[in-house]
């Protein structure tokens, strides 16, 4: 192929614009409900044997931002197990179809990580089995969108959010520690809304820039170790999390604030947590990779 024949993919037009369907669901939301339908990377992820016979770890990985990084994982060959909500068990299914295609094991389990209990279990039935763990991902978030400010937040959304959030990761990272090995790593993920927080999700903002601040500090102390610890900071992604939280209008519009001009699709997200899974990263720790459409993060 000629440079003349060779097309590159035009970011801006890649996937759709921000022009879509006024909808809502039921929180958590389904991936095959929204119009869009997602893109995970089902037709287009290929992998390279960057993480052959590696042991994940993924929470909330029924849909969004999860799926495509256990769709990616699974295809540069890895072994995956995750979370999700009862509620979520049709998507579930989805995901774990998608690794066994893949020709990997895939372990889906149900529950709620504001459970410490259920996290703790959780990291002992991926070590039971699927023989180990060496890549723990904290993907899982509540939001949900409070247009009316601060006097709308009821203690029990706050609760929720922190819960998801936060209290999670920390119990995560705390069950997967005695099992993660030199080479090892943790993936949490972080936010455009942890720098540049929109008034309508002031807790959830906040929740990510605590995780910016816990995954650079941890990894710190795991460095000693030689488990490496980092992040991904994403901007707007068409998830299913975007119509079960926000107002239709909202929905609508959902990314148009990017310099791309378009939210990202989930399948955009998984390179970055496959490259700082892989051994091409391990000089990178305490690290947030930003994945913002261009939107500038410090």
């Amino acid at each position: 192929m000629t440079r003349d024949q060779f097309t590159p993919n035009d970011p801006t037009e890649q996937y759709p614009k921000p022009d879509f369907a006024e909808q809502q669901q039921p929180h958590p939301g389904r991936s095959a409900e929204m119009d869009p339908e997602p893109d995970h990377g089902e037709d287009t992820y290929r992998g390279a044997g960057r993480l052959t016979d590696r042991v994940a770890l993924i929470t909330g990985a029924d849909s969004g931002i999860g799926r495509a990084v256990a769709l990616a994982f699974a295809r540069e060959g890895a072994d995956v197990a995750f979370c999700h909500l009862p509620a979520e068990e049709a998507d579930a299914q989805e995901t774990v179809r998608l690794v066994r295609d893949a020709g990997r094991r895939a372990l889906a389990v149900g529950g709620d990580v504001r459970d410490e209990r259920f996290c703790t279990d959780l990291v002992a039935r991926c070590v039971d089995g699927l023989g180990g763990l060496d890549v723990l991902v904290n993907n899982a978030a509540y939001q949900m969108s409070q247009p009316d400010g601060l006097a709308a937040i009821t203690t029990e959304q706050f609760d929720r959010v922190v819960k998801t959030n936060l209290y999670a990761m920390f119990w995560l990272c705390r069950a997967a520690l005695p099992h993660l090995r030199p080479g090892s790593s943790i993936i949490n993920t972080a936010s455009v809304q942890g720098y540049k927080p929109s008034p309508h999700l002031l807790d959830y903002a906040a929740t990510k820039g605590a995780i910016v601040t816990f995954t650079q500090g941890l990894a710190q102390q795991l460095a000693p170790e030689g488990v490496r610890v980092n992040a991904v900071a994403p901007g707007p992604v068409w998830t299913p999390l975007i119509p079960a939280t926000m107002d239709a209008d909202k929905v609508a519009g959902f990314g148009k604030q990017s310099p791309l001009g378009r939210p990202a699709q989930p399948a955009e997200m998984a390179p970055a947590y496959v490259f700082l899974a892989s051994p091409e990263a391990s000089y990178i720790t305490g690290e947030i990779v930003n994945a913002t459409g261009g939107t500038p993060l410090p």
